[in-house]
């Protein structure tokens, strides 16, 4: 998930566009199934950031309130089956979706069960987990022979998480832990934080890192000392052979009327910078269609991307993902 503040206030602002949101984008029929309008390349997709929950097992406390109701129902797999169908998604990296901390232990076993199933395409998962607290030791350390479980996340970037926070001396132990133990940890920070974000990194060289959501800056931010400030800490996270990138998410941060070319400079930056053998594709469903549908973000990364060689493409929609997770 993505919110270029908090959710509340974030949500708060598009709640109005709703699931159809994405319907105004110039360019898109909004009314188009992935059926109705098949991409004009299939390439194969690894979704490396596909969210699920079932109310009816978790208890999400940020999903409260007027402000979340295009997101206040249960988005189970057969849901995500259908809003990706036609699309050649051939496999999928689960991702947290910050579960109270009391049900950590039961997500990963939900999502270690779908994995072990063949009748989905979900191949491996990154999980929910509180790096720097007291339990969070044991917690990893039970799941380090899980072979589904590739990495932890805890989100980093709402109202009650402090700049600076991922610095905190047991919080970087923990990081270093993950990376002992052969997992990831997700990076998902505010724009302006982007810069603790490689501190951190400094500290945890043996730690893989994925940067979620091209470092959350926001598509229609005219705050150009922000800019400034993300796009420094995206070169120097880029400098670290240890970090790779989601292009992804910030699609939510765009305006109602949409087009491609308005997410075009936020994306081309992050795939200038990070290369082409270190940026991953990913979904953000159910989150994404606050703005737009699955396909039509994929329809738009697609026209974004369609002048670079089909090799970069290939790479940036399935190949980079199956070398990073191993699946």
């Amino acid at each position: 998930m993505t919110f270029q503040v908090s959710r509340r206030d974030f949500l708060a602002t598009t709640v109005a566009a709703g699931v159809v949101a994405g319907s105004c984008a110039r360019g898109l029929d909004p009314m188009a199934s992935a059926q109705d309008k098949p991409m004009p390349e299939q390439l194969a997709i690894i979704d490396t950031h596909q969210h699920l929950w079932d109310l009816d097992k978790f208890k999400l406390p940020w999903h409260q309130g007027e402000d979340t109701k295009p997101l206040q129902r249960s988005f189970v797999m057969s849901d995500y089956l259908e809003a990706t169908k036609g699309l050649n998604v051939v496999k999928t990296i689960y991702m947290e979706v910050d579960v109270a901390p009391d049900q950590q232990v039961a997500e990963a076993a939900y999502v270690t069960d779908l994995c072990e199933k063949k009748d989905n395409p979900m191949r491996a998962a990154v999980v929910s987990g509180r790096p720097g607290t007291p339990g969070f030791e044991s917690y990893i350390r039970k799941l380090a022979d899980n072979k589904f479980i590739k990495g932890i996340r805890q989100v980093l970037h709402g109202d009650s998480t402090p700049a600076g926070y991922c610095l905190q001396p047991k919080f970087v132990e923990s990081i270093q832990l993950l990376g002992e133990l052969g997992k990831s940890f997700d990076l998902c920070v505010r724009p302006g934080e982007v810069v603790d974000a490689v501190k951190l990194v400094e500290q945890c060289p043996k730690t893989r890192f994925i940067l979620d959501h091209c470092g959350n800056m926001s598509v229609t931010s005219t705050d150009e000392t922000l800019r400034s400030k993300w796009k420094q800490g995206m070169r120097e996270l880029a400098a670290k052979p240890n970090v790779v990138c989601k292009v992804s998410g910030i699609i939510v941060t765009a305006n109602k009327d949409w087009k491609p070319d308005d997410l075009a400079p936020n994306i081309n930056f992050t795939l200038d910078t990070f290369g082409e053998d270190r940026v991953l594709f990913a979904g953000d469903w159910p989150v994404c269609t606050l703005r737009a549908s699955f396909a039509q973000w994929v329809q738009a990364l697609k026209q974004i991307v369609k002048a670079r060689p089909i090799a970069f493409q290939q790479k940036l929609f399935h190949d980079n993902a199956a070398k990073f997770y191993g699946v």
